[in-house]
């Protein structure tokens, strides 16, 4: 019985289809469509691709060939470099750096010898020839308690000597790899000479080597490896020097070590604003100038707050000055958007920092406060509304900052209204030249302060004159509106002059004098009515055009 009904089912599903294809027939016909479709010759992908025999050999070779001649030079080396670190006995201090210097010779005429018929090779084995020649010179003074060359002086020009040649090949093979392994050992022989004079000198000078050569061959890797390299090598030297088994802690350096940070950002910075392409913020130029600001910074930070806090103020000063002129300059050159940032950031926030350092509580609250207008007007000028909104941000974390730990809240609570009414006055000013296509900014401001005034008067005034300070706000806010033609600063005085109501029938009836509760309904009665009369009078008139 099923089989019998299941054969009608497939016999009547056959004859669906071809009534189905019988009919698509007649249309092609009609519409005059060639019946052979191009789906007739499609033909699935195979599954495996033809050339995966060829793709395997090709990445065989490259393992074999490349891969494992890297790995394998490194591996070499590290073994050489063990071999020169073991201490041998009952023979010369001088032997092991002999026999490094034999090594390093042949692995030069090995190189040679290759240049041509094992050119990638040629070039690894030139590498590491000249990494094992400064761990064997290195080895004449280090990892012996009975020293070959004892003069420390000599040993260190022995270094230098070394790290130049290799600089100087490096620069001759145009080989952004051993240069960068060039730099790594005058940095290491600056930490190594032990001395204040030395190390600024070579980390300067080999900050000025890095700009070239980025500069000479656009090496945006190289750039940021250098800019790494420097910072944590003034590092290291700041906590004295673990790697070479001294006690990690906090040195006493002269002050010109901490200003030798502000010299090397500088030197940096000047590498990203005379670099080739000007006109191409990319992402090299934006990673390389926010690590050379945070870098430089978090350092500086650190070193004026745990070693030198008598002259806080005077160096974050100096900071704030030298990160806002590379702002301007990077602003000026190029028109730098993501650099202007983030130098002038840092010079927004070394100010703050010095104007919290030579003020005291809470008195730094207002200057802090009002800084935020210099912010403003630059950030106008950078055309960047990175930083308005950054600077927005700040104002309201200093203004709660304040209310937190300022303790009592005074008349310093007007300033932060006050300023917030100019920066939305300046924002309006300077809409067209910041693009600004929509009001949220001016806004946040204009909010602000329709807040912080009733809030700091409660706190300012006598209980019996609130009423009457905030009913002068409102009235403020009118004759503002009507000077300026904006609408908003007529809302912002509607809306305190509803919550002075609410206020009076809430606090007015139960908790003022009665002369006072008389004075403040009067008062805020006849500023209401006055009001009311304004608006019938000018409402035909059109006096609010915005």
């Amino acid at each position: 019985m099923d089989s019998s009904v299941n054969g009608q089912k497939i016999a009547q599903v056959t004859l669906y289809l071809k009534t189905l294809e019988l009919r698509i027939s007649r249309i092609e016909e009609i519409l005059k469509i060639d019946s052979k479709s191009s789906e007739d010759n499609f033909k699935f992908p195979p599954l495996i691709p033809n050339n995966i025999s060829a793709r395997a050999d090709s990445l065989e070779n490259e393992i074999g060939q490349f891969w494992f001649a890297k790995v394998g030079i490194v591996i070499l080396a590290i073994g050489v470099v063990l071999l020169m670190t073991f201490p041998y006995q009952n023979l010369p201090p001088v032997f092991p750096s002999l026999v490094g210097f034999a090594l390093v010779m042949i692995l030069i005429a090995l190189s040679h010898y290759w240049r041509n018929s094992l050119l990638f090779l040629s070039k690894y084995i030139f590498g590491g020839g000249l990494v094992l020649l400064y761990f064997t010179v290195l080895r004449l003074h280090f990892f012996s308690n009975d020293p070959a060359i004892e003069n420390y002086l000599l040993f260190v020009l022995l270094l230098l000597i070394v790290s130049a040649l290799h600089l100087y090949l490096s620069y001759k093979r145009k080989s952004s790899y051993l240069s960068a392994i060039g730099i790594t050992f005058v940095a290491i022989t600056a930490l190594i000479s032990n001395n204040s004079s030395s190390i600024i000198t070579l980390l300067i000078l080999l900050s000025f080597i890095i700009d070239y050569l980025r500069a000479k061959f656009n090496w945006s890797g190289f750039f940021l490896y250098g800019i790494i390299v420097v910072y944590f090598a003034h590092f290291l030297w700041f906590i004295n020097n673990p790697f070479l088994g001294n006690k990690a802690e906090l040195q006493n350096l002269s002050y010109f070590t901490v200003l030798a940070l502000l010299i090397y950002a500088s030197i940096f910075s000047l590498g990203n604003l005379f670099r080739e392409n000007k006109n191409l913020e990319d992402w090299a130029v934006k990673a390389s100038s926010f690590i050379n600001c945070f870098m430089c910074y978090s350092l500086f930070l650190i070193i004026t707050v745990a070693k030198y806090k008598e002259v806080l103020a005077l160096s974050h000063l100096i900071a704030s000055v030298i990160f806002l002129v590379l702002s301007v300059l990077f602003w000026q050159k190029e028109k730098s958007k993501y650099s202007t940032f983030f130098y002038s950031i840092l010079g927004y926030a070394a100010l703050s920092v010095a104007i919290i350092a030579q003020f005291p509580k809470p008195d730094f609250f207002v200057w802090l406060c009002w800084q935020s207008l210099i912010v403003v007007s630059t950030a106008i000028w950078f055309r960047s509304k990175i930083i308005i909104l950054a600077n927005f941000i700040m104002y309201l974390i200093i203004f709660f900052s304040y209310l937190i730990f300022a303790g009592k809240i005074g008349v310093v609570a007007l300033s932060f209204g006050i300023v917030a009414l100019i920066s939305a006055r300046i924002l309006n000013w300077q809409k067209n030249r910041l693009e600004l296509k929509t009001e949220a900014m001016r806004l946040s401001y204009l909010a602000a302060a329709f807040f912080i005034f009733p809030y700091a008067l409660y706190h300012i005034v006598p209980k019996d004159y609130i009423s009457l300070s905030w009913t002068i706000v409102a009235v403020a806010y009118y004759i503002i509106s009507i000077i300026l033609k904006n609408k908003k600063y007529r809302w912002m005085s509607l809306l305190t002059l509803l919550i002075t109501v609410v206020y009076v029938l809430i606090v007015g009836t139960t908790s003022l004098d009665p002369s006072y509760r008389i004075i403040s309904f009067i008062f805020l009665g006849l500023v209401l009515l006055i009001i009311s009369i304004f608006y019938s009078k000018v409402k035909s008139r059109n006096i609010f055009n915005k």
